[in-house]
């Protein structure tokens, strides 16, 4: 299977068109690599690539400034946070050869690799490049991406098995390497027992000091953990949206584990077991929102709002001069909730999304009221963008 990724090569396309850095952030086997000489090879210009994985590539970059300024046409240069050094570096070049192109490619956020954002503030450009998303697979395979995930190597596995065990080697490869070659101190079993203990709590409110109690570990080193999860795109930390009501407003984040399939690892639960999970709702929650963040682009635009012991929203976000809300329900006979009409009227929403498993079509359940399938997100049409 072949999956069509053509709209992250017109977005380099145009990163290029505006600055000389194009940097392509996302977790580890997401495509990023791939992408970037998919990219190079369609490019009608000297092209040079560096992997910071590859240790004969590493040697040749002992002098970087004199290696990259002998190069003309387009430098790719692959898992960047390994060498931060080289941020410097293409800060001089940029500004000395402005014609020169540089791609780069990390696996961690601009936050983590905090170089690229200090270092070439105004020369770079950034796409995150996440897993398959569900405008990229067939209508009838979507609930396989939410079984599997979207990281390219478990979707695409040709059969359940080697799909679990892939994600398996993952987790553990990213508790016992990744994390370290970002330079972070961690202890491996720790953070795996932080990690499990979120996928168990996916969808709900965080409270670290409870999750302190919980695993027994102080709150200072779970929220730097956290931190952690978050800038190497593990978990999404939703953030609260305030009103400011005078009413009790939730002011914690909620936790998900952003790749559903690596979510269901952590749960041990395989392919037969999943549909008898008994919190599968709040998994398909996650996944849409991710599905959500990915189709839209909302990584730091989405939000969620709610009211203790009275209505809740599970996704807000502002559009131009548009608030958006949505509700992700897993059922097949929607229906508007007191808990939607009470955040319409309070936040004053020019629309309100239902999302659900299945559906044919989108449709209207209200003047500001419209369901829609998951496979269908766009319908989903933002006015005034």
């Amino acid at each position: 299977m072949i999956i069509d990724r053509s709209f992250l090569m017109q977005e380099i396309a145009q990163e290029f068109e505006i600055h000389a850095v194009c940097g392509l952030l996302g977790a580890r086997q997401c495509g990023k690599t791939t992408l970037s000489l998919m990219y190079a090879e369609q490019q009608k210009m000297p092209i040079h690539i560096f992997d910071c994985e590859d240790p004969v590539h590493l040697a040749s970059l002992d002098n970087p400034l004199m290696v990259f300024e002998g190069l003309d046409g387009l430098i790719v240069i692959d898992e960047i946070q390994r060498r931060p050094d080289l941020f410097p570096v293409l800060r001089v070049l940029v500004d000395r050869y402005p014609s020169k192109r540089f791609l780069i490619t990390g696996s961690a956020s601009r936050d983590l690799i905090s170089q690229s954002s200090e270092t070439l503030a105004g020369r770079i450009g950034y796409i995150q490049v996440p897993p398959f998303s569900i405008n990229e697979v067939s209508t009838e395979d979507w609930k396989k991406l939410w079984y599997r995930g979207g990281f390219p190597k478990s979707y695409l596995a040709t059969s359940n098995n080697l799909s679990m065990r892939w994600r398996d080697a993952y987790i553990r490869t990213f508790l016992e390497r990744d994390i370290a070659q970002l330079g972070f101190n961690i202890v491996p079993h720790q953070m795996g027992k932080l990690w499990r203990m979120l996928a168990q709590m996916h969808g709900q409110t965080l409270n670290v000091h409870m999750l302190a109690e919980a695993i027994d570990m102080d709150q200072r080193t779970i929220k730097r953990y956290l931190g952690i999860l978050e800038g190497a795109f593990m978990i999404t930390l939703l953030r609260p949206w305030s009103a400011s009501l005078n009413k009790r407003e939730v002011k914690a984040p909620k936790v998900y584990i952003r790749d559903s399939g690596l979510l269901f690892r952590l749960l041990s639960l395989n392919e037969e077991q999943i549909p008898f999970y008994p919190n599968l709702g709040a998994t398909f929650e996650g996944f849409a929102i991710e599905m959500l963040q990915r189709h839209f682009q909302l990584y730091e635009n989405l939000f969620f709002w709610g009211i203790h012991n009275s209505a809740e929203l599970d996704v807000l976000t502002v559009h131009g001069q548009k608030k958006i809300g949505f509700e992700i329900k897993m059922t097949d006979h929607p229906k508007i909730s007191q808990s939607m009409h009470t955040a319409l009227e309070l936040l004053n929403l020019d629309h309100l999304y239902l999302i659900i498993p299945m559906a044919t079509r989108t449709f209207p359940m209200d003047k500001k009221v419209s369901c829609v399938s998951i496979t269908a997100l766009e319908s989903i049409v933002f006015d005034g963008n």
